[in-house]
């Protein structure tokens, strides 16, 4: 075995895995900071369900539309380390202009903005975690999972901590600065001074030069490739149940169970908490069974936990299904990812994370948006029943995807 090659297979520390998940779980911090704000912000504003959905659904739309470009820009420019900075960096700072909004229109370009910055990280860090463990995609992908569920585990506790003393617009101030903090910290570590340095072992190195009709043409065989639409699909479906219940659980528990912030952020919390302890467990027995068996589970048991939950109703129960759904519905989301890896191939990781964060994130748009509608139409309850529904459409599309030798066959005959 060549030296190279014996540098390229000798086990590698996790400390990329530990600083890229820390950064990951501080996108997500604004993110579950926002979904608790947003009680206080439909209060201030007059707004109703279906005008808080909407300022979700514009947001994730945002992503949507900016992850395909955003996944290009990972494969042509490479220099991932650099663009992981920026991302964290976009993701805070149109935050704290929210301090100074006081109308629907203007928190909708606040948020329009955020959709937009947030869709560089996963391009940028989903396939340098792969390709860097490649025989342990689903663990160091479940890590960088977990990062995210950390951010929204803590944001609600110490957010909703801060809001006993402080208004929502000075937190979306004060917010900012750990975002900033961090983008400085992966921009030391991997960026500007791990290239000075030789320390970035390829995360800042170019991206593959090719023309603009022949990028068009892999791009093209990436929405031909059968496997990758079908786990995206089924992953948009899991989104979409994300999407509502992050949305709508802190307004159910405000407006109609009555808690306040600091008790709504504990019920988040609780949630995250469910999917931190599940990721790691998830993703490595995905590397071992097999990712289909794990998904099909995971969004079964979602499902069922769901409908406990709305039958529970206003009892201790209802608390108890939540930590069940947040235990399933995020163990799956790592193992998704790695199965999407596997179906692209490698010159085109950046571009097949963004066209299953874009699919994804079209699930999570439409979400917000027809929970307001069926809970305004109706009532809440309603809503979650239909969050159980996307969560049974997204198991049932896995029983299409193909074996995993067929996937790996036709990801490595792309290369």
């Amino acid at each position: 075995m060549s030296t190279a090659a014996a540098a390229a297979n000798a086990p590698r520390t996790f400390k990329e895995v530990w600083l890229i998940s820390a950064g990951h779980g501080l996108t997500h911090w604004y993110t579950a900071t926002f979904y608790l704000l947003l009680p206080l912000i439909g209060k201030e504003l007059g707004l109703s369900y279906t005008e808080i959905g909407l300022i979700m659904t514009i947001q994730h739309l945002a992503g949507a539309i900016s992850n395909l470009p955003g996944g290009m820009i990972v494969d042509t420019v490479g220099q991932k380390g650099y663009l992981m900075a920026a991302s964290l960096f976009w993701v805070g700072v149109p935050y704290a202009f929210m301090s100074i909004s006081h109308d629907f229109w203007m928190l909708l370009v606040c948020v329009t903005l955020v959709g937009i910055g947030n869709n560089i990280w996963h391009p940028a860090a989903i396939p340098t975690l792969a390709y860097r463990y490649p025989q342990r995609k689903g663990l160091v992908l479940s890590f960088h999972g977990m990062g995210g569920n950390l951010g929204e585990a803590f944001a609600p506790i110490v957010v909703g901590a801060l809001l006993g003393w402080l208004s929502w617009r000075q937190v979306v101030v004060i917010n900012v600065v750990p975002g900033i903090m961090m983008a400085a910290l992966i921009l030391v570590m991997l960026g500007a001074f791990a290239t000075r340095t030789g320390g970035d072992d390829g995360i800042n190195a170019g991206g593959e030069k090719r023309s603009f009709r022949d990028y068009l043409k892999d791009f093209r065989s990436l929405l031909r490739n059968r496997a990758l639409m079908l786990v995206s699909v089924s992953a948009a479906f899991r989104t979409m149940t994300q999407a509502g219940l992050l949305t709508f659980l802190p307004i159910y528990l405000a407006y109609e169970l009555g808690y306040s912030p600091f008790f709504v952020g504990l019920c988040i919390t609780l949630v995250q908490v469910g999917g931190f302890l599940a990721g790691p467990v998830a993703g490595h027995l995905s590397d071992k069974m097999g990712r289909r068996t794990i998904v099909m589970s995971s969004m079964l048991l979602t499902g069922v936990m769901l409908i406990g939950m709305v039958l529970a109703g206003k009892s201790v129960l209802f608390v108890f299904f939540i930590a069940l759904v947040g235990f399933f519905l995020y163990g799956m989301r790592a193992v998704l990812q790695a199965w999407a890896v596997e179906c692209t191939p490698k010159h085109l990781a950046g571009t097949g994370v963004g066209v299953q964060f874009g699919i994804t994130a079209l699930g999570a748009a439409a979400s917000p948006f027809l929970f307001g509608v069926i809970a305004d139409a109706t009532d809440v309850y309603v809503g979650f029943y239909f969050l159980a529904g996307t969560i049974i459409l997204a198991n049932l599309l896995v029983f299409f995807m193909p074996n995993a030798e067929a996937t790996k066959a036709a990801a490595a005959a792309a290369r």
